[in-house]
């Protein structure tokens, strides 16, 4: 039989964590707050050592001291230990307490929260305490309530949860809600390898033994998801439950083992495996000694020691697991003046020292000092701190750097959102990172971590905060509303015009009555004006705004300004056959009926007028209602005078020149009149022409 040992077996950094601070906790009257981990060797271990495991924080007294674990709890136990004088040993993992706190900022936007995971678990127990119990709990693809599906929304995940699953259910929820859904990925990067490893690992075996705590959550997630991909998966709880004859006569097994099972116990069914089964050598004994090399001090190593005797060269400790005594040489003690008298007194005492050399084991407690701080600053790493270091150098996977004793690597998928082509940029650039795993054990010691993660929680917080804003927006304008805005910037068609936070569009045609070329001929970068709605699209975030509707038109400024009477200068614009109109101003034109250009008759107003020509004319009609004006240039003229068509240049006539003042020309009959076309030009209809030009005949 081959035996394949997942690579990922074993405790996780924050379930390790947790039981390490119990087991090495010397305090009386110390309480852990529900199991330390769901696996039951562990649980009696510790009771064993003198902690007491309570189910409610009401069970612990005043003034003692209590564990949290792993898990994390309601932010309220926070409070009530500070009020009751409770010291608090919180083991909560890194990644918990980063979902604890994008639920709490969530929820302060107002977001619904919705938590995917199992209700029953005290993870997600511990997460509903952040935002005062409302969240609403998924554990099924197709249980998603009705009443979220029209609010804005924050989804977290349990951060044992499947992957798999997880992606699923969010993509259902995204079907059918209405409003803003912001996701957070927040299952643990070490639960996903997890799960990943599982995967393929139960592909290429013919079984799989799945070993952990019955009521261990992520233990059953990863047995479920062996037995997706391989029929013959069993389910241990310990060596005892292991049945060898269900085993024995597979080609291949894998062992996988949950974040809460311990090395010992996963080396306990390798050991009762080898005993009761004809297994190759060879691979058992790479996977005992696989775990046997989990359990071996390696350099860099914390441990707990006893101190067994004290000499004149130092003292002679007992190691913790072991029967070993290592002499503990005095110039490697925390002391000022070593005294063996002294620390005969001692004896028997734990004393904390970190192993510092191999073959043999070579111990020291001074070397602790120098390591607290770095071991402070780590502490509030693993708890989710976000820390900086600049990058040292990149290799094919990542980038790396240094932190204190740390080696520090950011795989490449983690440097920032989107794909990463060139990593030599990076080098000598400080970066913003959050640990996904920290190795202190042994020589080397890493920190694997994550820029990514910093700058897609901020995304996402940027996206929320401007989705609300949109929302709260959409929900309190209508067309017709007046607003004030502030131009931002201008383009050829319009200007960007920000109306409480949002961008909204002022079209260049919406800009002046009279047409103008650039923006900026109207408004100015940077100043704020009145604008009024005038078209909102909800569905694509769009809103059309208008300056010039808020401006008198040039035509509601003509009465009082222009009477009848009055003698105007303005350029021809346009000619028609029955006329030419003429500008007043920018927005104003006045005609010009081919019988008011001058006293004598002419075929065609071109005849005496060019486009472009400046004239000066008589207001003979106003209608500002109608918006029409009518003018008349031979009114200036003397009653016998003629308009030449050109100059006269020796005795022979010349063509008027474009541009210039337009020759007068004699009178245009009615007969004229009566032969235009029924319709309207410039506005004015003809009907009204004919009856003006009569009636100002």
């Amino acid at each position: 039989m081959e035996i394949i040992l997942a690579e990922n077996s074993g405790f996780c950094s924050g379930v390790r964590h947790a039981v390490n601070t119990a087991m090495n906790l010397n305090v009386e009257n110390a309480y852990v707050l529900g199991e330390i981990i769901h696996n039951p060797n562990v649980v009696k271990a510790i009771r064993e050592k003198g902690l007491v495991t309570v189910d409610s924080l009401n069970e612990v007294p005043d003034g003692a001291t209590v564990v949290f674990r792993s898990h994390g709890v309601p932010e309220k136990y926070y409070g009530e230990c500070e009020r009751r004088g409770i010291n608090v040993v919180d083991c909560t993992c890194s990644f918990v307490k980063r979902t604890q706190k994008i639920v709490k900022e969530q929820y302060a936007l107002g977001k619904h929260i919705v938590i995917i995971g199992e209700h029953a678990h005290p993870e997600v127990t511990g997460l509903l305490g952040w935002c005062e119990d409302s969240a609403t709990v998924v554990n099924d693809l197709t249980a998603i309530p009705d009443y979220i599906t029209k609010k804005e929304l924050c989804i977290v995940c349990q951060t044992t949860f499947s992957a798999e699953k997880f992606a699923k259910i969010i993509e259902n929820i995204k079907k059918v809600c209405e409003k803003t859904v912001a996701v957070f990925t927040t299952i643990c990067y070490t639960t996903i390898a997890r799960q990943k490893e599982v995967e393929n690992l139960s592909a290429q075996c013919e079984a799989v033994l799945v070993i952990g705590g019955l009521n261990s959550s992520n233990t059953n997630k990863l047995y479920e998801l062996a037995k997706k991909h391989c029929k013959n998966v069993f389910r241990l709880s310990s060596a005892e439950s292991l049945d060898i004859t269900k085993i024995k006569n597979f080609k291949s097994l894998g062992i996988v083992s949950g974040a809460s099972t311990p090395d010992e116990q996963t080396r306990e069914v390798l050991l009762k495996m080898a005993v009761n089964t004809e297994v190759k050598a060879n691979p058992m004994d790479e996977a005992l000694a696989e775990i046997d090399n989990k359990s071996k001090f390696k350099k860099g190593d914390k441990v707990s020691a006893i101190i067994s005797n004290a000499n004149d060269e130092g003292l002679q400790v007992l190691l913790p697991n072991t029967k070993a005594e290592v002499a503990l040489n005095k110039e490697e003690l925390d002391c000022e003046v070593y005294n063996a008298a002294d620390y005969s007194k001692q004896i028997g005492d734990s004393i904390d020292l970190i192993v510092i050399g191999l073959n043999p084991v070579k111990l020291s407690q001074k070397k602790i000092k120098e390591i607290q701080q770095e071991e402070a600053l780590t502490g509030e790493i693993e708890d989710g701190k976000e820390f900086s270091v600049v990058c040292t150098g990149c290799n094919k996977g990542g980038l790396t750097a240094q932190l204190g004793t740390y080696s520090v690597f950011v795989p490449a998928k983690e440097i920032r959102p989107g794909f990463v082509k060139d990593l030599a940029k990076y080098e000598g650039k400080t970066l913003r990172l959050r640990a996904l795993e920290i190795k202190k054990s042994g020589a080397r010691k890493e920190i694997i971590a994550s820029q990514r993660v910093i700058l897609q929680e901020e995304r996402d917080a940027r996206d929320a905060v401007r989705a609300a804003k949109e929302d709260e927006f959409f929900a309190n304008i209508t067309v017709g509303d007046v607003v004030e805005g502030k131009v931002e910037r201008a383009t050829n068609f319009g200007a960007f015009v920000s109306v409480g936070g949002f961008d909204c569009l002022a079209h260049i045609t919406d800009l002046s009555w009279t047409g103008v070329s650039a923006v900026t001929d109207v408004l100015e970068i940077g100043k704020v004006y009145e604008f009024i709605i005038l078209k909102i699209d909800k569905e694509n975030k769009k809103v059309s705004i208008g300056y010039k509707q808020l401006q008198p038109q040039p035509w509601d400024l003509v009465d009082g300004k222009y009477n009848v009477g009055d003698v105007i200068h303005g350029k021809v614009v346009r000619i028609v056959p029955f006329g030419a109109f003429v500008e007043v101003e920018k927005g104003i034109d006045g005609l010009v009926h081919v019988s008011q250009i001058t006293h004598e008759r002419i075929e065609t107003p071109a005849t005496v007028l060019n486009v472009g020509d400046e004239v000066d004319a008589k207001i003979i009609a106003v209608d500002t209602e109608a918006r029409k004006m009518n003018l008349s240039i031979k009114a200036l003229l003397p009653e016998g005078e003629k308009r030449k068509h050109g100059n006269e240049e020796n005795g022979e006539e010349v063509a008027p020149k474009k541009g210039g003042r337009a020759p007068r020309r004699g009178i245009t009959s009615d007969d004229e009149l009566s032969t235009w076309n029924e319709g309207s030009i410039g506005g004015t209809s003809i009907a009204d022409l004919l009856a003006n030009a009569k009636k100002n005949k």
